[in-house]
């Protein structure tokens, strides 16, 4: 099934954000080649594809997991919880209904 990973970003997130971005989008790029990731991309805190110092203010996932505990546990161990990056994360089930 497909699950949905929506994370917060802390106040500030930047320097974290970058220096454990090599890390998590490895994670990504894996779930990429094992063909489970739907999307996945930051929200911009303001609106623009370059927000500059602006930053970020979280990131969406939609990726496919056997369950939704296998979901959760993929999110606990993303790089950008261990960097401080998420003040909050939350998994829920999706459903795909278009495209």
């Amino acid at each position: 099934m497909l699950y949905a990973i929506m994370a917060h970003d802390v106040t500030d997130s930047g320097p974290a954000r970058s220096a454990a971005r090599p890390r998590h989008v490895q994670r990504l790029e894996t779930l990429r080649s094992e063909g489970r990731l739907i999307l996945a991309g930051p929200f911009p805190a303001i609106d623009s594809a370059d927000p500059g110092p602006a930053g970020m203010t979280g990131s969406l996932i939609v990726a496919e997991f056997e369950s939704l505990q296998a979901a959760i546990d993929w999110a606990d161990r993303d790089p950008y919880m261990d960097a401080g990056v998420y003040q909050s994360v939350t998994v829920k089930p999706f459903l795909k209904v278009l495209p």
